[in-house]
């Protein structure tokens, strides 16, 4: 059985690395950090970034009181 490897630990491996999973490593990264991605015209980042901010707000809004 091969061991998969993160596309963190690709990064790390040299040039032979397809440029797409460097960029979608970078694009996750940043997505997960909630940093700015700069201008992205593909839909399916947009459809990320909206999804990750609805669930800050969604996150943001549950109360932790109990309820009675």
């Amino acid at each position: 059985m091969t061991a998969l490897h993160p596309a963190r630990s690709l990064r790390k491996r040299g040039s032979d690395i397809d440029p797409d999973v460097l960029r979608t490593d970078a694009i996750i990264d940043a997505l997960a950090g909630r940093r700015p991605l700069g201008d992205h015209d593909d839909p399916v980042v947009s459809l990320l970034r909206a999804l990750a901010r609805d669930v800050d707000q969604r996150l943001s809004s549950v109360s932790i009181t109990p309820s009675t």
